[in-house]
C-alpha cells in the first residue's frame, strides 16, 4: 500500500470513536511506518480517549445544530467558519494521502476540505439510519462502508461497499472463562451476573430502572455487574455491594463481556457489532433521544430475526419486570438469542474496510 499518511476524524459518542480507533489500528498493522493523525471535536470524548489508545489528535471547534431552540446555534454559523479554517490548516500541514470520517460532527469540516483539495475520502457509517454529517458528506467522498445493507436510499450506490461496523481489537478474545471473569470484577465466580451498559457516557433511564429493580434481580438470583458512566457514578456508587459491582467506565471489555449471561444494553450501532461478536443474550433499551430513532431502528433488524429482545423507554414502567424474568428464568431462550445474534456478526469488518482503502490509495 502507498501509504504512510492519514488523517482520521470522528467522535462525540463512543459509537464514532471506537471504530475510528479499530480502523487506526488495521491500518498500523498493514502499513507500520504509516503515521496516523486524529481531528476531534474541542471539549469531545475523543480527546481524552484517541490519546490513551496512543495517537495524536487535534481538535477543532465545531459542535452540532441543536433541535431545540437554544442560543448555543447562535454561535453555529461561527464554529463552523473557524473548524473549516482548522481544517483546512491541518491538510495543508500534514498533507495526507487519504482521510476517513467515522460520523460525528467533527468528521464533517476535515472530509469536506480534504474533497475540495481532492484528497482520497472514506467515510464509514455504523447505523441503519446514517447521520446527517454522513448523508452530507456522501456526495462528495470516493468511498462509504456501511454496517447494513439497502442503504442506497441515503448514498450513491455506486460508492457503497457493505463492510459490517468494526470492532475493538480485544472484543475478539473469547478464551476468557465466565468464572475468571467474574471474579476479576469481585463478583461470585458461580452466580448468572447481567452486565448493564448505558453507552460510552452512561444512560440516566437505565441508571434509574437498574436502582430501582436491584431487589428483583436479587431475588431472582443474580449479581450485576453495572458500567453507569462517569456523569452518573457519584449519584449511584453507595449502591455497590458484593452483588452489585458498579464502574464509572469499563476498559476490560474482553474481561465483561465473559463475565455475562446476560446484558442490558442501549442499542447503538458499535455496541451491537460487539454484542454480534459476543453472542450474549441481550435486552436492547434503546436511546430515544437520538437523531431518527436509529437506535430503536437498530434493535428492531435483531429483533426481526430473533437475535435479542427489546423494550422502549416508554414501556420500562409496565414491562420491564415480566419481561426480565421471562429472560433470566429460561436458558433455552437465552441460548437461542445468543447463538442467533452471533450468526449475525462481521468480525472480519475493519479488514474489508482496509481492502477499500487500499483501492482508493493504490
Amino acid at each position: 500500500m502507498k501509504l504512510n499518511r492519514i488523517i482520521i476524524s470522528g467522535g462525540g459518542t463512543g459509537g464514532h470513536i471506537y471504530p475510528a480507533l479499530a480502523i487506526a489500528d488495521a491500518l498500523q498493522t498493514r502499513v507500520p511506518n504509516a503515521r496516523i493523525r486524529f481531528v476531534g471535536g474541542y471539549g469531545k470524548m475523543e480527546m481524552e480517549k484517541v490519546p490513551q489508545a496512543g495517537y495524536p489528535i487535534h481538535g477543532i471547534w465545531i459542535d452540532g445544530f441543536q433541535r431545540k431552540r437554544s442560543l448555543r446555534n447562535l454561535l453555529f454559523p461561527v464554529k463552523l467558519g473557524v473548524s473549516l479554517w482548522q481544517a483546512f490548516f491541518y491538510l495543508i500541514r500534514f498533507r495526507p494521502q487519504l482521510v476517513v470520517g467515522t460520523g460525528g460532527f467533527a468528521s464533517g469540516p476535515l472530509v469536506f476540505v480534504a474533497s475540495i483539495f481532492r484528497v482520497p475520502s472514506l467515510i464509514q457509517e455504523q447505523n441503519s439510519f446514517p447521520g446527517i454529517t454522513n448523508r452530507l458528506l456522501g456526495r462528495i467522498v470516493n468511498k462509504i462502508a456501511v454496517s447494513y445493507p439497502g442503504m442506497e436510499s441515503f448514498f450513491p450506490a455506486d460508492k457503497i461497499v457493505v463492510t459490517g461496523n468494526p470492532t475493538r481489537k480485544e472484543i475478539s478474545n473469547k478464551n476468557i472463562k465466565s468464572e475468571v471473569a467474574k471474579s476479576f470484577f469481585g463478583g461470585n465466580p458461580k452466580q448468572k451476573t447481567i452486565v448493564i451498559l448505558g453507552g460510552s457516557l452512561g444512560a440516566k433511564r437505565i441508571n434509574t430502572l437498574v436502582a430501582e429493580k436491584l431487589l428483583l434481580f436479587d431475588n431472582l438470583g443474580w449479581q450485576l455487574i453495572w458500567q453507569c458512566g462517569k456523569l452518573y457514578y457519584d449519584q449511584f456508587q453507595s449502591l455497590a455491594s458484593s452483588k452489585s459491582i458498579i464502574r464509572p467506565f469499563i476498559k476490560e471489555m474482553d474481561q465483561l463481556y465473559a463475565a455475562a449471561d446476560l446484558i442490558i444494553s442501549r442499542a447503538g450501532a458499535s455496541t451491537i457489532s460487539e454484542l454480534a461478536q459476543v453472542g450474549k443474550p441481550v435486552l436492547f433499551i434503546p436511546s430515544p433521544n437520538v437523531a431518527e430513532d436509529h437506535q430503536m431502528k437498530n434493535a428492531q433488524a435483531l429483533v426481526a430475526q430473533d437475535a435479542a429482545w427489546v423494550l422502549a423507554e416508554k414501556d420500562l414502567n409496565s414491562s420491564f419486570d415480566d419481561t426480565f424474568i421471562a429472560l433470566a428464568t429460561d436458558e433455552a431462550l437465552c441460548a437461542t438469542l445468543g447463538a442467533n445474534i452471533e450468526r449475525l456478526a462481521r468480525p472480519n469488518a475493519v479488514e474489508a474496510i482496509i481492502n477499500e482503502i487500499e483501492t482508493l490509495t493504490s
